[in-house]
């Protein structure tokens, strides 16, 4: 990440509301080349809404959301990755990368989906229905496919949550081999020690509220607890902001 770098991304006061209720009060965010930001919160924090706005799926009430680039093309080239594999159960894999390169309208499709199943590691099971994957590789292709349209930035919804430990250690390889090529990410996670590892900076919601912005290790030195504690150092400090009466009041 560069410090001095003119941000791809900046998000102020955004509002989301759904029949009354606030899953988004006034949220902002900025993002540059290759960062990495966690959006670290509970069930219900709004973490998948803001990724939805962000991504252009749902809009925001309030708020403004620009996305520049340094070409001087603006809109949201970013890639949807979803919690739930976005894909066609019955088709290949190759199918689905072919077909989602075509609505990404890539000139070449077919050799868009080649490229892709090299660099998924997909390759043998290129021909494989996507219903007969496991986990790990349909969370591979779920990620390939979100690549087919050229984002700058991808916007993952708790990418790891379902995957085996080998699994996650492949998935977070090769999204920091992405990032070493300039991709900018932003990912919904509930674990703290999973935003302190993978990202550059957290931003903790409560409430659709962002409660704080920084470093796992800033948190940790705003609430700091007890050495002798059981548990991780970041998890209480976590828990303790969270549980804080001024964070936790509607």
């Amino acid at each position: 990440m560069t410090g001095h770098a003119s941000p791809l991304l900046e998000a102020t006061g955004l509002v989301r509301r759904y029949r009354g209720l606030v899953a988004l009060d006034g949220v902002g965010l900025t993002l540059v080349a290759g960062e990495a930001v966690a959006l670290l919160g509970a069930n219900g924090a709004g973490k998948t809404t803001l990724l939805e706005v962000l991504a252009g799926i749902r809009r925001a009430h309030e708020g403004t959301l620009v996305w520049s680039y340094p070409d001087g093309s603006t809109g949201p080239a970013v890639g949807w990755v979803p919690q739930r594999p976005s894909l066609y159960a019955r088709l290949t894999t190759r199918e689905n990368l072919r077909l989602f390169a075509a609505l990404e309208r890539r000139p070449q499709p077919r050799i868009v989906a080649d490229e892709l199943l090299e660099k998924a590691d997909l390759v043998g099971v290129a021909d494989r229905p996507a219903a007969q994957l496991s986990t790990g590789t349909r969370q591979r292709l779920n990620l390939a496919i979100a690549l087919a349209g050229e984002p700058r930035a991808l916007l993952l919804d708790e990418p790891s949550a379902t995957l085996s430990p080998d699994q996650r250690h492949r998935l977070w390889t090769w999204l920091a081999e992405l990032r070493r090529e300039g991709m900018a990410l932003v990912f919904a996670t509930q674990s703290v020690d999973e935003a302190a590892r993978q990202a550059d900076r957290t931003l903790v919601l409560a409430r659709g509220r962002r409660v704080f912005s920084g470093t796992i290790a800033e948190l940790i030195a705003r609430h700091p607890s007890d050495p002798a504690s059981a548990g991780d150092p970041g998890e209480r400090a976590f828990l303790a902001l969270i549980d804080d009466p001024a964070v936790a009041a509607p």
